[in-house]
């Protein structure tokens, strides 16, 4: 088969792969049907690695047909529809089946794409481990665009809200207005946002946050407008969504006293100088984490299916698979508005 393959920095390319086996009883095969890029699929590329060895498939957002089961698989069927969320657990403990991968009590949570322990979904077919949990069924009313933001983009932007404690009446700032920041946006409004401040450098992406209803600022004058707009009492609840270590420390500017900034976007710098003294001074929560995606789903499928949030709205792109790098290229430049970009076998 076919797949996009991490071969250094800047370097992703669409070579034959082997093709995926069941190793496990509980393995389940899946057919890609549409797979995208992530905005920390980016740290790969530039390479900013989880891993030192090359040659693995990237991309943890699949949408796909299962076509081959393990014989331990119970639950899923042969041809039946399936999202594939990022992040991976056992499947059978209780940490797991409450959809809280991360806390696997197994210690088997894992994320496609980032090494090759999980080879990624950006192929023609993925095998997925402990199938009956990890490849989830399309719900009914969903379609494959929205289930493939569910797998990881529109669940993270939620998360990113309730760890910021978004709340009905509170103010919201939130920093790095690619998808899932701009998702994010929605979500504040939805959880009763009183005003949402949108902050990014790119004027493209702040208009499309302004004709959502949030005030699109710029961060070279962000704190000091939000400072005034606010009358000195900042915001309520920042949501740092970009990984920029400059977005974050102007986040930590920006949150008020006895108030809550989330960071959910990728930094892999080894050092980030947080400014402990204000943090502590404000009586300030730093919260900083990655989202269990299944977690989220009985949450956002209602919400999606009725239309109350539309994350594939934010699909600006469709590319072949076979032009991955060029899609990726194009990714990393914000070439053309790009925001999310969806890749077909």
């Amino acid at each position: 088969m076919k797949g996009l393959v991490y071969r250094g920095p800047r370097d992703i390319a669409y070579e034959s792969v082997a093709d995926p086996a069941i190793e496990d009883d509980g393995d389940v095969i899946v057919q890609v049907r549409a797979c995208s890029i992530c905005g920390s699929d980016l740290h790969i590329y530039n390479g900013d690695t989880f891993s030192d060895q090359p040659g693995y498939c990237v991309g943890h957002e699949a949408v796909g047909e299962v076509v081959e089961i393990g014989r331990g698989v119970r639950q899923r069927r042969i041809g039946e529809r399936v999202m594939l969320p990022a992040a991976v657990g056992c499947g059978g403990c209780a940490s797991c089946l409450a959809g809280n991968v991360l806390r696997c009590e197994r210690d088997l949570q894992q994320c496609y794409g980032l090494s090759n322990a999980l080879q990624g979904s950006q192929a023609d077919a993925v095998r997925v481990p402990a199938g009956d949990f990890n490849a989830y069924p399309i719900p009914e009313g969903i379609t494959d665009d929205q289930a493939l933001m569910l797998t990881d983009a529109a669940a993270t932007a939620w998360y990113g809200c309730e760890l910021a404690r978004v709340a009905p009446g509170g103010t919201v700032a939130i920093l790095g207005l690619g998808p899932i920041g701009l998702m994010a946006v929605e979500d504040a409004f939805l959880l009763g946002a009183s005003r949402v401040f949108a902050i990014d450098p790119l004027p493209e992406r702040r208009a499309i946050a302004a004709a959502m209803g949030a005030v699109p600022l710029d961060p070279a004058d962000a704190a000091d407008l939000i400072r005034e707009a606010t009358k000195g009492r900042m915001i309520d609840h920042v949501l740092e969504a970009s990984g920029s270590t400059e977005a974050l420390l102007l986040g930590l500017q920006l949150v008020a006293r006895e108030r809550t900034m989330a960071a959910i976007g990728v930094n892999l710098s080894p050092s980030v100088p947080i400014p402990f003294g204000q943090l502590f001074m404000h009586g300030a929560t730093l919260a900083i984490g990655t989202c269990s995606v299944p977690r989220y789903y009985p949450a956002l499928v209602p919400l999606i299916r009725d239309g109350r949030l539309r994350p594939e709205r934010f699909i600006t792109d469709r590319m072949a698979l076979a032009d991955g790098a060029a899609a990726y290229a194009a990714f990393d430049r914000r070439a053309g508005g790009t925001l999310k970009t969806v890749l077909t076998p």
